[in-house]
């Protein structure tokens, strides 16, 4: 790292597939929005000879040519993959969004990873989001390591950003986030400020100047060795306190000098285990150079120090009714496993799915099986079926690369699968396997849609099925109860982007409308109606009376109807009719159309013709009376109830109960988690809680998350009441 002969692979940077998975790295890259991860990317391309200097591919296009959506918006919104060659090693460079809203697109990417690198920015430091993630990668044993970039602002500081993330991410162990180079200063310019030129390796005590465009090596000259005697002691200290020799902290202790070929092998070993986290630094390429700062470097840690495929263990897998099945990890030979880790659609060569495959060898035009998880909460189908794939490619940019085979350990796109989607499994035909999905956050911000016009309407429900098939983090719902179509999304760019999708993409243009909730109607006491439905207007008339008490039942009773009719007033045969009018009229409402709920409705009496009576005609009485015994009685309106769970750092506690508080909501109670958290509990109304998704976000910056399920109904507020039941006379 640093420390190795390497020599500039030039063309061999246009990464093709493996032939073997100890020749793949696979490397997230995670970080805020703006802390450069794709200027990274960029650089790391054109180091590796993936690009030229102009930042172009061969065959046309850059590598942060993916989606127009995001060149309109200056921001990344999906999962993206850059594969490169470096000293015969594949690497797959999967970049993240860096904003919240597309954590879905984070969490494919950490799925189809095996070490990450975390990008921060030194003129903004560490925010919230990326510290979660950080503690999500150490509860499963990720490899990471750190890259510190923005090193060209006037205000960073490469020193003070380190110990940050010593602090941060090293809480239990800071000497196991320490950097392997620190940065050379060229001189300073006239504002003072002294640009970073090169690195200094502390391990080989080498110089590496980029300031010509491309890196050389260089001695340090003596007036330079004492600012990095102390930063060296402790790395290696650091290193050797996680070296699988045991006797070496004790001989390093008692005065012998440990070689450098040993450090860089126990520092590449603890990297690999998840055991120690380096720092590195980098800054863009300038116009013209060759390499940026640091990427040399940088992809010498990837490739020497981050895990093989090999070492990274497969999720659980089952057959497809759920038996275990085990499987050597990461065998090119064992039975084909491979999970869909992103679903786009490309306007030439239709969908596309990127794939990580974690069993097996894929090649081109085979047929596989398709399972899914099901996930009709999501608008989700269940997927079991056989599919025969297109070409297979490796992408850079919008060029897709084709290749004939993948084994496993790689990432691959593969066309044409029309019934597949994100977090699907593909397995052989004849050995259906299924893979335990990785976690998906659950999207809280309903956003009500509606067709802009007729075309609009025809296209929009294949539109919607495409555009949710692409993003698992999306859920559809078609509300019975308010007749909205809903799509529940992450916060407000989620979406954002989700509408552009369906306008460019799709052909659909809808229109936000308020989203409602779904509002329920009953008695606040006994009242009475008469239903009187009598028309004689020559030839067959009709002719039904009923006489109906209605009274209230506890919560989660429904409506009960009961038959208290004496004398044959009402015939039996109609006394069906009548309750069939009456359940028909409560699914309608009494007072502003919501569904009539925990009554009881009694028939105490009626009237019936021989001949003009019918069951019609009693439909429409029990309908009329319990109209207007809704109209002599007091109505309550009732909404639905949330059991809220907030999970929230102790910092902002205070602020989150009191907030909830102002929502009409009931603080529960408190539980203290690990990591300084609290959960906090609570029931709030519904209605009270549409935008909380993005309040939340806001009010604990970016470090709370919640979760939500319907609880009950209860009566509302009188003043809220009344307003709901106002806007409803308004409407009709």
């Amino acid at each position: 790292m640093g420390d190795k002969a390497r020599t500039h692979p030039g063309a061999a940077g246009r990464a093709q597939a493996a032939d073997h998975p100890a020749s793949v790295r696979n490397v997230v890259l995670v970080g805020h929005s703006g802390s450069g991860k794709t200027t990274l990317v960029e650089a790391l391309a054109l180091s590796a000879g993936a690009v030229n200097r102009a930042g172009r591919v061969e065959d046309g296009g850059t590598v942060s040519d993916y989606d127009e959506i995001e060149h309109r918006q200056q921001r990344s919104v999906q999962l993206s993959l850059v594969p490169l060659e470096w000293d015969g090693i594949k690497v797959n460079l999967l970049d993240t969004p860096g904003y919240a809203d597309f954590v879905g697109e984070l969490r494919a990417g950490l799925r189809a990873a095996d070490a990450a690198l975390f990008v921060v920015s030194a003129s903004d430091g560490v925010d919230g989001p990326t510290r979660m993630v950080w503690d999500e990668c150490a509860a499963v044993g990720m490899p990471r390591a750190l890259v510190v970039t923005h090193l060209e602002a006037a205000r960073a500081d490469f020193d003070e950003m380190t110990r940050v993330c010593a602090e941060t991410f090293g809480a239990d162990d800071p000497d196991a986030v320490l950097p392997l180079y620190l940065p050379l200063h060229g001189p300073a310019g006239p504002d003072g400020h002294a640009p970073v030129t090169g690195l200094i390796g502390l391990l080989s005590q080498k110089l590496f100047d980029y300031s010509t465009g491309e890196r050389k090596e260089s001695e340090p000259g003596e007036e330079q060795l004492p600012l990095i005697e102390e930063a060296r002691s402790r790395l290696i200290e650091g290193i050797i306190a996680e070296s699988e020799d045991e006797t070496l902290m004790d001989r390093y202790l008692g005065g012998e000098q440990v070689d450098v070929e040993t450090l860089v092998e126990d520092l590449e070993r603890a990297v690999a285990r998840g055991a120690f986290f380096p720092v590195l630094a980098s800054a863009p390429a300038a116009e013209g150079a060759r390499q940026g700062l640091g990427t040399v470097e940088l992809l010498e840690l990837i490739t020497g120090g981050f895990p093989t495929p090999l070492e990274h263990g497969t999720p659980r897998v089952t057959t497809v009714d759920g038996r275990p099945r085990e499987l050597k990890p990461c065998d090119p030979d064992a039975p084909l496993v491979a999970e869909v880790v992103k679903t786009s659609s490309d306007p030439y060569v239709g969908r596309l799915s990127l794939i990580r495959l974690f069993s097996g060898t894929l090649r081109a035009d085979q047929t596989v099986h398709v399972s899914g998880h099901g996930l009709a909460d999501r608008g989700h189908e269940d997927h079991d079926v056989d599919e025969r794939i297109g070409a297979l490619s490796t992408p850079f940019g919008k060029q897709q690369r084709p290749v004939s085979h993948v084994i496993a350990g790689d990432l691959a796109c593969v066309a044409k699968l029309g019934r597949a989607e994100t977090g699907d499994t593909l397995s052989a035909k004849d050995e259906p396997l299924l893979m335990e999905p990785w976690e998906m956050p659950d999207p809280l911000l309903p956003l009500a849609i509606q067709a802009h016009s007729k075309p609009d309407e025809d296209k929009l429900s294949q539109g919607l099925a495409r555009l949710v098939a692409e993003d698992p983090t999306m859920r559809l719902e078609q509300n019975q109860d308010t007749h909205q179509v809903v799509l529940w999304c992450l916060g407000e760019a989620h979406a954002d982007v989700a509408l552009e999708r369906l306008r460019s993409r799709y052909g659909v243009q809808v229109d936000v409308v308020p989203h409602r909730v779904s509002l329920r109607e009953t008695f606040g006491g006994r009242a009475t109606g008469r239903g009187r439905h009598v028309k004689q207007s020559g030839g067959h008339g009709q002719f039904a009376i009923c006489e109906i008490e209605v009274e209230p039942l506890p919560n989660g009773s429904g409506i009960e109807f009961v038959d208290k009719v004496v004398g044959g007033a009402v015939p039996r045969q109609f006394i069906p009719s009548v309750e069939k009018g009456v359940r028909a009229q409560a699914g309608k409402g009494v007072v502003a159309g919501h569904p009539l709920i925990d009554v009881r409705v009694t028939l105490l009496d009626g009237k019936a013709h021989s001949v003009d009576s019918s069951d019609a005609a009693f439909q429409t009485a029990g309908a009329l009376a319990l109209r207007e015994a809704a109209s002599d009685a007091k109505i309550h309106l009732l909404e639905p109830v949330a059991e809220v769970s907030v999970l929230v750092g102790d910092d902002y506690v205070g602020a989150v109960m009191s907030d909830l508080s102002g929502r009409r909501g009931r603080v529960l109670g408190t539980e203290q988690t690990a990591g300084g958290r609290t959960l906090v509990k609570a029931e709030v109304p519904e209605i009270e809680i549409g935008r909380y998704a993005v309040d939340l976000r806001s009010l604990s910056h970016g470090t709370a998350r919640f979760s939500r399920r319907y609880a009950r109904h209860e009566p509302m507020p009188p003043q809220v009441a009344e307003r709901v039941k106002e806007e409803a006379r308004k409407a009709s």
